[in-house]
């Protein structure tokens, strides 16, 4: 049986998948850095040569940054086409003080592999180049069509993809997408996240007077920015735990009673993961435990602010300039434009007199809600079931993917978002690391999903 020469082969390369993975994160593919943007042309290059070693179509797409590498098998005629993505570039590893080992010499401890990369997004992104590798190398074709889009700057925010998959519709055109660049719900416990939160991030600049002034002189008859900032920042939040912008959840969907059912079935304890964080109380919008709040409620939150004076000893100063960066997260069927517009307003209403504001957009991206009861909902369960000897549990993520907007919106298709990693895997800081077992397991789900989304529907 061919699942029998797949499950041979993937056994027999153990390995050299482990080492293949190790070459690919000792390249240190940092996006943010242009000091390793020969890198990133690197580590490009190691998946082009991969992909095409397989047998596939490969080719290196240049950007006015970082290459885009595209591969494709067409040879399963009437079947679905699944696009896989991932990104090779990674996050600084800075600082490096305190990792345990150097963050581009993959070093294994107790079944994890440490090293910058390791979950985010290598060690998942090379899963689904492994279960390929062993379809053609075991069974000499595929059961699915493929396509490959591996990108270099998820990092910094992608905008060179986003231009490339909106000028090539017809060259991407998929059944399905698939992205392994998220986490299971706990060891042991794989999961299909079929929600993630939207984003809306904006900065604010608050001006004052021409110059900074001495609190004494001019205290009380011209207006402190920071004091304005702080007051705009209040008004933004009430005690509740509700954001007060008038109309902000007019368009906010309500958690349904089934997803309200199934995340109080998961074992989640709100005492450990507060006792976890150090912290004397859980705080939220009123109503909502914390996974609701976490995975499927708006959030708000100051992410920066600055102004005035900060060094040692006092300095009795009136600045002239306050700023601060925040951000919403957003939920079906949010979108960004329109909390921007509502926001613009509040500010106007909210604003002290004696200072102007100045609002810049960073970023925005809609949330995701993928129908669980899908076909290809079904085929991945099955396919993680029989990879990891248990069966996935349906999550919702606080965090953002913006690349699978992106899809639904120039391809209209929905991903499937299969995290092989751990909660606890220190993406994006020291010692992150990435179970090598999981890594396996991961392997052999892709290599399954491959099958599961060849049969009928």
């Amino acid at each position: 049986m061919g699942r029998d020469r797949i499950d041979a082969y993937l056994e027999a390369h153990r390995g050299d998948f482990e080492e293949q993975l190790k070459e690919l994160i000792r390249i240190p593919s940092v996006s943010a850095q242009p000091d390793h943007d020969a890198d990133t042309r690197l580590a490009a290059q190691f998946v082009h040569d991969d992909l095409a070693a397989m047998g596939l179509n490969a080719q290196i797409i240049p950007t006015k940054r970082h290459p885009i590498v595209y591969a494709e098998w067409l040879g399963a005629k009437g079947k679905p086409t699944v696009l896989i993505y991932g990104h090779y570039d990674v996050q600084p590893p800075e600082p490096l003080e305190p990792w345990n080992s150097p963050p581009f010499e993959p070093t294994v401890r107790d079944g994890n592999l440490y090293a910058r990369g390791a979950t985010d997004d290598k060690g998942q992104m090379f899963t689904h180049l492994k279960a390929v590798e062993a379809w053609l190398k075991a069974e000499g074709s595929l059961p699915v069509n493929v396509k490959f889009l591996i990108e270099g700057e998820e990092e910094i925010g992608g905008a060179n993809l986003e231009t490339y998959v909106a000028e090539n519709h017809a060259k991407l055109a998929c059944d399905y997408a698939v992205i392994s660049d998220s986490s299971q719900f706990a060891p042991g416990m794989p999961a299909i996240t079929y929600g993630l939160k939207g984003l809306a991030y904006f900065e604010i600049h608050v001006q004052g007077a021409n110059r900074d002034l001495h609190s004494g002189t001019y205290g009380g008859a011209v207006a402190n920015p920071l004091n304005a900032l702080a007051t705009i920042l209040a008004s933004l939040k009430g005690p509740d735990g509700k954001i007060a912008i008038p109309g902000f959840y007019d368009a906010v969907k309500p958690l349904e009673d089934w997803e309200r059912a199934e995340f109080k079935k998961l074992p989640f304890s709100e005492a450990e993961f507060q006792a976890d964080l150090n912290v004397g109380e859980l705080v939220g919008e009123a109503g909502y435990t914390t996974l609701e709040r976490k995975w499927a409620r708006p959030t708000c939150d100051v992410n920066g602010i600055w102004g005035g004076y900060a060094g040692a000893g006092p300095k009795t100063v009136l600045p002239c300039k306050a700023g601060a960066k925040f951000s919403f997260r957003l939920v079906p069927d949010q979108d960004p434009k329109t909390v921007e517009a509502l926001l613009r307003k509040h500010l106007e209403a909210v604003k002290p007199p004696g200072v102007t504001v100045e609002l810049n957009v960073s970023q925005g991206a809609p949330a995701v809600l993928v129908n669980v009861d899908s076909p290809g909902v079904h085929a991945a369960a099955r396919a993680i079931e029989q990879g990891f000897g248990v069966k996935p549990v349906f999550i919702r993520e606080g965090g953002s993917i913006p690349v699978v907007g992106l899809l639904k919106r120039n391809l209209n298709i929905d991903t499937l978002l299969l995290g092989w990693g751990q909660n606890d895997d220190n993406l994006h800081g020291p010692n992150e690391k990435f179970s090598l077992a999981d890594f396996h397991r991961g392997i052999k789900s892709s290599a399954y999903l491959l099958e599961e989304l060849a049969r009928p529907s």
